[in-house]
């Protein structure tokens, strides 16, 4: 994970029902935040089983090149990519929810954006069996309002849901990995039971280099809907030249290796 909480101040606000999460990154603590994430970046393109079973058979050089080679290299796609692996690790390390799989492995390009929704996780409660996260996320190193609407439309796309495509996808990459429990019960809400609004929480995931809040508390105030709100808008001032930092220093540590 990417450890936020040790390179970023966090702000809490709540607006109406709704959260709204405030990150910034300390200047002083960047090489801490571009550590973590190069640390993390391997394994959200490939699983390590298969990065050892290439080391086994092939050596060092050999695996090194088969994950660089799943790395992106537009700038547009890493900043979509950074973005999402931010998000996953929030989601993962604050929020109490599973994410269901590390999307990015599954790829069908690596500078090619992947369908349904940017984030489905799930985890379980008492009240409702068990709750949906759907996120959406988006990485702009400067946030406009076009930006918001977008994420905000897919957000409520599927009737506010998560999207068929999102929930297929994430059964079926669970059930091949051996997580067959909470595969099932995925497919138990898709395919026999609805899932209910009051199981499905919403979270729009904002990395960007200007500050996101009154964006983010336009649109939560605006929101009419009654699926529990969380926006989380995350600052990197540099934020281009933080990306590049990221991916760079996967690429140096890869060859070294």
């Amino acid at each position: 994970m990417a450890k936020i909480k040790d390179w970023c101040g966090r702000t809490d606000t709540k607006v109406k029902s709704h959260n709204l999460i405030y990150l910034e990154a300390d200047p002083a603590k960047l090489h801490v935040g571009t550590a973590h994430l190069a640390a993390v970046v391997p394994g959200h393109y490939a699983a390590a089983s298969r990065v050892a079973h290439i080391l086994g058979r092939l050596g060092k050089v050999e695996a090194a090149e088969y994950v660089l080679k799943k790395l992106p290299t537009g700038p547009r796609s890493r900043s979509g990519d950074i973005g999402e692996i931010l998000a996953s690790s929030f989601v993962s390390e604050s929020t109490g929810y599973k994410m269901g799989v590390l999307k990015l492995r599954w790829k069908d390009h690596r500078e090619m954006a992947m369908r349904g929704d940017d984030i489905l996780a799930v985890r379980t409660d008492p009240t409702v069996t068990v709750r949906f996260l759907k996120g959406e996320v988006k990485s702009r190193a400067s946030l406009g309002k076009k930006t918001v609407e977008e994420a905000r439309k897919a957000l409520l796309s599927s009737d506010n849901r998560p999207t068929p495509h999102a929930l297929s996808f994430v059964a079926d990459r669970l059930y091949e990995t051996g997580d067959v429990a909470t595969a099932d019960l995925i497919d138990e809400y898709q395919l026999r039971k609805r899932i209910k609004l009051e199981q499905v929480s919403h979270m729009m995931f904002m990395f960007t280099g200007s500050d996101p809040s009154k964006l983010l508390t336009d649109d939560l105030q605006a929101y009419k809907g009654k699926v529990k709100q969380v926006a989380v808008g995350l600052r990197v001032k540099p934020h281009q030249s933080f990306i590049k930092g990221i991916f760079g220093k996967v690429i140096a540590d890869g060859k070294k290796s």
